[in-house]
């Protein structure tokens, strides 16, 4: 909603991909993360709290959007994505919610870190009654005294976001069972899914499965997405953690999980410390070698004959890893059945009446690091102090943007241009005249070959053979001097 009563629920990719993702797993469970605010819903200030009521509806309006008009059923929603929370807007929230007849929509809480938020849901019975699950960043398997007695479930609402080599693998490996063993969060969330964004970037490839060019239909099924077949193969949201679980005495962990209606899943992990270390937080040192493992189903496991096996081995020093292996399965006695489990390994067992399949793709990325380009782009400034770019061979994006170097082409609203070798304007390689205002469309275009750059503006040459000694590549780019108002169309990239 770019303004009140604004209600356009089709801008953006996210609706189509929670439906593409419905369409692959119709129990797919859909939750919603506010991460900023429009400035109107705090009357123009940064701050969504001074009106909470106002705050509260147009989330709740999002959610019956995707339901009427996208048949999404979104099942959870947070606060602020990593910034502080507001008790009254969490109780607001709830009422405004169950007054739209969606008390079926469950809050998290606080989507940062376990205190104080746990210390407030005790101290507020209020509080406490509106929200269902607290939810922690990065926890590093751990919780919190007051958490635990708070009685929520507990999730690690975002976690790994580590390179997925096969050291992020690793990560994703301990931390999806030693979540549940150490912290008893009962839900691990990726950030994130798919990384569809250039590795250069920030957190380049920090995703569970890699598309750095979506749009060509390509992507590269790493690590991270074995590892998670062998929890999300075998069971379902809803499945629930048997109390016996923990620590293998050699080092490494076992969960175990059920449906309640006889089924069984274990799953067992023995990822060595220096082959498991995640982007956040600090790893301590430990110790796994490999050992024996013996299990002893109990009660109404205890029938079980026989398990299937399916294995994942990293291999660091081979190179020669395996994933998703299925082995011949194991035999039980009483009961009773041992594993041999060598150092960083995943097992999962399942009475052997689970079936399962899956199929590994795996395709080449091909070169996005342009050197010889022409980048062309319409531009409209709204802002008397305005200034837009485009340009070409940009070395950073992301967070790191504003020490970017590149050849950015500017035009200003006092009627110049600039043309720079940084996005901060220190280098500058030409400048002059331009005639360019506000509310006016111009076409720019920058070419830029070996160490010479040249530009136009509405198809006629405004500077020429711009010395250009680095960066060698890098990306074209559009952009503004500050967060002003401006617009762009019909961005074009020639690369040779």
């Amino acid at each position: 909603m770019h303004y009140e009563n604004d209600e356009n629920y089709f801008r953006g990719y996210e609706w189509w991909l929670m439906k593409e993702a419905r369409k692959r797993n119709p129990n797919i469970t859909l939750i919603g993360l506010p991460w900023a605010f429009p400035g109107w819903v705090g009357h123009g200030k940064d701050w969504p709290y001074d009106f909470p009521d106002i705050t509260a509806a147009y989330v709740v309006k999002w959610i019956l959007g995707a339901k009427q008009y996208h048949d999404l059923d979104i099942q959870y929603v947070g606060i602020w994505n990593e910034r502080i929370y507001n008790s009254k807007y969490i109780k607001l929230l709830r009422y405004t919610l169950d007054k739209n007849g969606l008390e079926r929509v469950r809050i998290i809480a606080s989507d940062n870190l376990w205190e104080p938020i746990a210390l407030s849901l005790l101290l507020d019975p209020e509080l406490s009654k509106a929200v269902d699950v607290i939810g922690a960043h990065y926890p590093g398997t751990n919780t919190v005294t007051d958490a635990l007695k708070t009685q929520k479930k507990l999730w690690s609402s975002e976690d790994y976001s580590t390179f997925n080599d096969e050291v992020g693998g690793g990560c994703w490996a301990r931390i999806l069972n030693q979540n549940y063993v150490n912290g008893h969060m009962t839900a691990t969330i990726s950030w994130n899914l798919v990384a569809s964004y250039y590795q250069e970037l920030p957190f380049g490839r920090d995703g569970l499965m890699t598309a750095e060019e979506p749009w060509s239909g390509n992507y590269v099924v790493e690590s991270p997405i074995w590892i998670t077949a062998h929890t999300t193969q075998f069971t379902q949201p809803g499945w629930t953690y048997l109390q016996t679980v923990g620590h293998l005495a050699q080092g490494g962990s076992y969960v175990a999980l059920t449906d309640g209606s006889g089924n069984l899943t274990v799953v067992v992990e023995t990822m060595t410390r220096d082959h498991s270390v995640c982007i956040r937080p600090p790893l301590p040192q430990f110790n796994v070698t490999s050992q024996n493992a013996t299990f002893q189903l109990k009660g109404t496991f205890a029938y079980i004959k026989e398990l299937q096996v399916w294995r994942s081995q990293f291999n660091f020093k081979t190179k020669k890893s395996v994933f998703f292996q299925k082995l011949t399965p194991v035999k039980l006695l009483d009961g009773s059945f041992t594993l041999n489990v060598a150092e960083d390994e995943v097992l999962t067992e399942r009475p052997v009446t689970w079936a399962t399949d899956a199929d590994q793709t795996v395709s080449v990325i091909g070169d996005y690091l342009w050197q010889n380009l022409t980048v062309t782009c319409d531009v409209f400034m709204e802002s008397i102090t305005s200034g837009v770019f485009i340009a070409a061979r940009v070395d950073k994006g992301g967070q790191s943007v504003r020490s970017a170097n590149g050849v950015f082409f500017w035009v200003f609203a006092d009627g110049t241009y600039k043309v720079t070798n940084d996005i901060a304007g220190q280098t500058v390689l030409a400048e002059g005249q331009s005639g360019t205002r506000t509310y006016g469309w111009y076409t720019l275009s920058l070419t830029v070959k070996g160490q010479y750059a040249s530009g136009q503006l509405n198809g006629y040459p405004l500077w020429k053979n711009a010395v250009v000694l680095t960066p060698n590549n890098g990306w074209a780019a559009i952009g503004t001097h500050s967060f002003e108002l401006a617009q762009f169309d019909n961005f074009a990239v020639v690369a040779e």
